[in-house]
């Protein structure tokens, strides 16, 4: 609904492209990220949307809300649409583009097109008053909204120095709606991504309906199909007061003001980065600080936010804000009543839960950093010191995995574990092939025990397989070896750790295998051997049955023709006399001439 105010999550991550790298946690100011099965979430209750992670994330996989589609919503709804243009776009867009910006966003539909510089100036002045009214202690200026939610939400008790004063952006909105009607639209266009959270606090509601990056503005001139340098050259619909157009860089909105802006000065001080906005906020309320602070987060302001990405470096940037300030001149300042330009910030609390120190040391212990030796505050993690990153694992932001070195040890851990009930033997030998360390396996293999650490390989076998590694003829060595003395056979693998000066033997028991080989190549031949005794033994008696078969048919055949010459008429009596003769040949012949 283009009625209602855009509101939700503005930072968050794009799941398919994060790869568990921590670096968005790393570079995160405030460690909003939380880290659970591997992915870096965003929570949107610590994050004060600074867009660290954005920039930084080498996968893309941290981004922003993208509300294109809602502005392009809110221009077909028939509602008058007003921009606001932060002054840093004289940092994104060239000379020619500059002069052609203002026809192009009224192309898009935008019936007001004004610069937040004029917001800006009266800002600036309002903040000036607020400071000499009560110069007894110290004041942080609230242009950035970065800044004011890392005071609420990480420095609670600086809060109250936060000069209550709304930002350019607001107090331009304001005065749009004030001369287009509320029922108008306003649409902010900068490079900041916190300028879509301070949209929606609670006391903004209303006020700025939309916001833009340059980034998201030139993703609609795509896709309407605009180009500025095909624009006519046209001016915005107000001309900004003073110095304002100085905002985006550090010092610029001291200028505005007419503070003294003396980069000497004791009394203001401008800052720019975490790592100096920090370093300003924590000292200030002291004795030596300064009574002014004019904090911008991105390091040289606001020409440097998440959503600019430009060849050109910050510092040049900085030249074309400085160039277009000079060469377009502000108004002269008009005495005239601006909409309401104070408001109010408090501490935000966001880590309701304490965390007792039995906690931490438990949790220190858990990970073997009980002792502070051990408490390498390497920061692998993202969290700058192991006790953060143990609150944060207590309060379910991170998890005991991210640390390297304890993964590590861990990995150690599994490792010996795993060498120590390995079942093969495993030596490892220093460069004068001395026994460094043995395993329990080596040590009943070869019958010794640890006392013999220190001594030559050869103490106990045939150094020959480490000596050809040594002299470099090998990288590695594998053999089979029967240890004689030990009634031992080894599948042997032996290589050199050539970087470590050390070489690793692996000793794999086969006697059982080698033993059931003998025995089974014994009874193979023995098989062999009584086959062919046996076959020669059935050759032996087929050659004597053939013998006797030959012999026996032979006499069958001489017996043969005895008993037929008897059966003849020749073998008989001439005279037939004797009859019984006759008739037992012919009874002979019978027989043998039948068959």
């Amino acid at each position: 609904m283009i009625n209602e105010p855009r509101t939700g999550q503005v930072v968050y991550t794009n799941k398919a492209h994060c790869r568990d790298c921590y670096r968005c946690l790393r570079v995160c100011p405030v460690k909003a990220i939380k880290m659970e099965n591997g992915q870096a979430y965003v929570m949107p209750e610590r994050c004060i949307s600074c867009g660290t992670c954005i920039r930084e994330c080498p996968q893309g996989a941290k981004t922003f809300r993208n509300d294109v589609e809602y502005a392009a919503a809110i221009m077909a709804s028939g509602e008058a649409a007003a921009a606001s243009v932060a002054p840093s776009f004289a940092a994104v867009y060239t000379e020619a583009e500059q002069k052609r910006l203002a026809s192009a966003l009224r192309q898009l539909g935008f019936s007001y097109v004004g610069e937040t510089a004029i917001g800006a100036y009266h800002v600036a002045h309002e903040t000036a008053r607020v400071v000499a009214a009560d110069k007894r202690r110290a004041h942080i200026c609230t242009a950035c909204p970065a800044v004011v939610r890392y005071i609420e939400c990480y420095q609670p008790d600086k809060a109250e120095m936060l000069v209550p004063v709304v930002s350019p952006m607001i107090a331009h909105a304001a005065h749009i709606k004030k001369s287009l009607g509320d029922a108008a639209k306003v649409i902010f266009i900068g490079p900041c991504v916190a300028k879509k959270s301070e949209a929606q606090r609670a006391e903004n509601l209303g006020i700025v309906d939309c916001v833009l990056t340059f980034q998201e503005l030139a993703e609609w001139f795509e896709r309407e199909g605009i180009k500025l340098l095909a624009c006519e050259e046209s001016r915005f619909d107000e001309t900004p007061e003073g110095d304002s157009r100085y905002f985006p860089i550090p010092g610029g909105s001291m200028k505005a003001s007419s503070l003294d802006t003396d980069l000497l000065s004791e009394d203001i001080v401008s800052v720019s980065g975490f790592a100096e906005v920090r370093e300003a906020i924590l000292g200030t309320g002291g004795e030596d600080s300064p009574q002014v602070i004019e904090p911008l987060f991105c390091a040289q302001g606001c020409i440097n936010g998440p959503a600019i990405h430009m060849e050109r470096g910050a510092y040049q940037r900085r030249r074309d804000i400085i160039e277009y300030a000079s060469k377009n001149k502000g108004s002269k300042p008009e005495d005239r009543i601006f909409p309401e330009l104070r408001t109010r910030f408090a501490p935000a609390v966001i880590d309701a839960k304490d965390i007792s120190e039995e906690q931490i040391r438990e949790l220190l212990e858990q990970t073997g950093k009980a002792s502070p030796e051990n408490q390498l505050n390497c920061g692998a993690c993202g969290y700058p010191s192991c006790r953060e990153k143990a609150i944060a694992v207590i309060r379910g932001m991170a998890e005991l995995e991210m640390c390297i070195p304890y993964m590590k040890r861990l990995a150690e851990q599994r490792t010996d574990r795993i060498i120590e009930t390995s079942p093969n033997g495993i030596v490892i030998l220093d460069d004068q092939l001395r026994i460094i360390s043995m395993n329990p396996a080596f040590r009943n293999f070869f019958m010794c025990s640890e006392a013999i650490c220190g001594k030559p390989v050869s103490y106990l076998m045939d150094p020959d397989p480490f000596e050809r590694l040594a002299s470099g003829k090998d990288e590695s060595v594998e053999m089979v070896v029967t240890h004689g003395n030990y009634n031992l056979v080894c599948h042997q693998i032996i290589y050199a750790l050539r970087e470590d000066k050390q070489y690793v033997g692996i000793f794999v028991n086969i006697t059982k295998n080698k033993s059931h080989k003998d025995k089974l190549d014994r009874l193979r031949g023995q098989t062999v051997l009584q086959a062919r005794e046996l076959l020669d033994h059935q050759i032996n008696m087929a050659q004597t049955i053939a013998k006797y078969l030959g012999e026996s048919t032979a006499q069958s055949e001489a017996l043969l023709e005895k008993l037929m010459f008897f059966a003849s008429d020749e073998s008989g009596d001439k005279d037939d006399s004797n009859k019984d003769a006759r008739y037992n040949r012919e009874w002979i012949k019978d027989i043998y001439t039948s068959k």
